[in-house]
């Protein structure tokens, strides 16, 4: 069901903003066990405030959400209490907490039987990478929980930028359209309040032979498995 050739490195995003930090980070994972919201080492947040601050355990810290995730999935929510996604139960997520303040963190989420991987980054420190202007759009899609909360509106999005004569394959949460309605390559940032954000679908090497064979990768178990995980990001 999933492709050998898919494997996971960290963008240089979330490597930049990490390496101009010091001091320890401090790792959380959770693999989805039940329907608790597994968090970081601060409190996640209710329905009305966020909840006194806990200490974190080697289970990470759980905490209820006011809105129960749907069957089969478990709910991550970052330490702010605000961002949180869903994934599949029995899929591994890890946060790594670069800096408490300025908050700079690293969450990934990963099928444990598969390489495939996402990794997220939210935080006060970023840098702006640019990429190549030939790019062609697969798929692309608003997320409805980031809808009003950013803007442009945040897409899950699917495509490919060529340079050189070389196919670069990404998937991942894009700010607004991949390509905009007059044809310019769209490379900005996500932002979130005072924080950007970033989640991307790790690939190594050249996973696809071409456009069509990336297609039916993208709608196969794998592809719509990560797009699922893409779409359920909100902001409260």
């Amino acid at each position: 069901m999933r492709p050998a050739h898919c494997a996971g490195i960290l963008p240089a995003l979330t490597a930049a903003a990490i390496l101009t930090l010091t001091g320890c980070g401090a790792s959380i994972s959770s693999d989805g066990a039940d329907s608790q919201v597994p968090a970081a080492s601060a409190p996640a947040a209710t329905s009305t405030a966020p909840a006194a601050s806990t200490s974190p355990t080697a289970e990470g810290v759980r905490a209820t959400s006011s809105t129960p995730p749907a069957e089969g999935l478990a709910t991550f929510t970052f330490p702010d209490g605000r961002l949180s996604f869903q994934y599949p139960k029995g899929w591994h997520a890890e946060l790594f907490e670069a800096s408490a303040s300025p908050f700079v963190g690293t969450a990934t989420v990963s099928d444990p039987t598969g390489p495939a991987e996402i990794t997220i980054y939210t935080g006060e420190i970023a840098d702006v990478v640019a990429g190549p202007g030939d790019r062609t759009v697969l798929e692309t899609d608003p997320v409805p929980g980031l809808i009003g909360h950013s803007v442009p509106t945040p897409h899950s999005s699917f495509f490919v930028d060529r340079h050189d004569g070389v196919s670069n394959y990404r998937m991942g949460l894009t700010a607004g359209l991949p390509v905009s309605p007059d044809g310019e390559v769209q490379n900005g940032l996500i932002m979130l309040g005072n924080r950007v954000l970033t989640a991307d679908v790790v690939f190594t090497g050249q996973p696809f032979a071409d456009d069509d064979a990336a297609k039916d990768w993208y709608w196969g178990p794998e592809g719509r498995a990560l797009k699922a995980v893409l779409m359920s990001f909100s902001y409260r």
